[in-house]
């Protein structure tokens, strides 16, 4: 089972870079995913003897990198060495290694204390449509806190889904954060605290009507409604929350092109002092299942994984795998009661528990049937 299969690290030999590889090496042994390498040199050296020096020395910087992520039980494939833009080269590379995640430093500067994101990172985001992780200095993936923006847009929906699997799979606490705007106050006279907490009110109803379609069983989560401008509560919410990560789309409802990215991202992406991972057409998380196994024990593993990431429908299709080579499995007999029981189908889960008994006690007369037989030698 593969939720990340592939991630691309694009890196420069900093030392933010070294983050950026760390966090790699920990989010891959998570999710078993293979690192490909980037590092895009200029192409605007003329020099000869200079251009093999630097391709040399990038490509013996690379090997190293690798093989500290092999010393950590990480696959890779191997590393890519490009020259001329590093924006264009990272966002090309993705697309031809058919990448689910491009993992890349912030390259960000602190201006009164304020952190500002690298041009390299924001622009990667802009032209790419693969979903984007920049990883922030001194952030390392012992994350705790997720937060996630949602304007009931299709882009916050994906957000949110990747942010549950995520969650779960990180044990990690969700935050579902959404933004309605205030009316400004006018010379008429109304109650505007009155009219505010209303627009409270309708926000929260239609937060919870978006809220339906996802499955948070399991999850420790909270939602938090604010009303303001939504890049300003936003970036307020990830400092009041110490978030360790934060999900979000790059467009919302203003449906933007791939090239531009919504007003509200641009301005968080650029301040937030976590790091943070943007999402336009495509998730970063991807169920693929391998399909060819045929010993039980690793489609019991698979389903009872699968279970604990939120995946029930694929859950019990696995579990269904193993009782097809074994009916009397009792554990995935046991794990088709749990997963029903998460879905809230009482009667499938207790039809399940009542197979398991039906299992031992035939299991049971069996034995005691072998016993008397040796006993009396029949």
């Amino acid at each position: 089972m593969k939720l990340l299969e592939k991630i691309l690290l694009a890196t420069d030999f900093s030392a933010t870079s070294d983050y950026v590889v760390e966090n790699a090496i920990v989010l891959a042994k998570i999710f078993q995913s293979k690192i490909t390498l980037i590092h895009v040199l200029p192409d605007d050296i003329n020099n000869e003897k200079a251009k093999e020096l630097l391709d040399k020395a990038a490509t013996n910087q690379l090997r190293l990198i690798n093989e500290h992520i092999n010393n950590e039980g990480v696959k890779t494939s191997n590393p890519i060495i490009e020259y001329g833009s590093y924006s264009e080269k990272v966002v090309l590379a993705s697309k031809n290694k058919n990448v689910n995640l491009i993992l890349v430093g912030a390259g960000e500067k602190s201006i009164n204390d304020t952190f500002q994101l690298g041009t390299t990172a924001e622009t990667i985001i802009r032209k790419s449509n693969k979903p984007v992780w920049v990883v922030k200095k001194d952030n390392n993936l012992n994350i705790k806190t997720i937060i996630c923006p949602v304007d009931f847009s299709d882009e916050s929906s994906r957000s949110l889904k990747n942010a549950i699997t995520m969650a779960r799979r990180l044990q990690a606490k969700l935050l579902v954060f959404s933004v309605y705007s205030l009316l400004n106050r006018t010379s008429v006279k109304l109650n505007w605290d009155d009219i505010n907490k209303l627009r409270k009110s309708e926000h929260l109803i239609e937060l919870d009507k978006f809220l339906v379609d996802f499955n948070f069983t399991d999850l420790n989560w909270s939602k938090e409604v604010k009303g303001g401008s939504p890049a300003i509560e936003i970036l307020k919410a990830t400092k009041k929350h110490n978030s360790d990560l934060l999900i979000m789309g790059t467009s919302g409802k203003t449906g933007l092109s791939r090239m531009i990215m919504g007003s509200v991202t641009e301005k968080v992406i650029r301040e937030v002092p976590c790091s943070f991972i943007t999402l336009k057409s495509e998730d970063f998380i991807n169920l693929k299942l391998i399909t060819r196994i045929r010993d039980i024990e690793k489609h019991y593993d698979v389903a009872n994984q699968l279970m604990k990431d939120g995946f029930f429908d694929e859950s019990i299709n696995e579990f269904e795998i193993c009782l097809n080579i074994n009916d009397m499995h009792i554990p995935s007999l046991n794990g088709m009661s749990k997963v029903y029981e998460k879905l809230g189908n009482t009667n499938n889960s207790e039809k399940y528990k009542n197979m398991v008994k039906v299992v031992l006690s035939s299991i049971w007369d069996r034995k005691v049937e072998d016993d008397i037989r040796k006993h009396y030698k029949l």
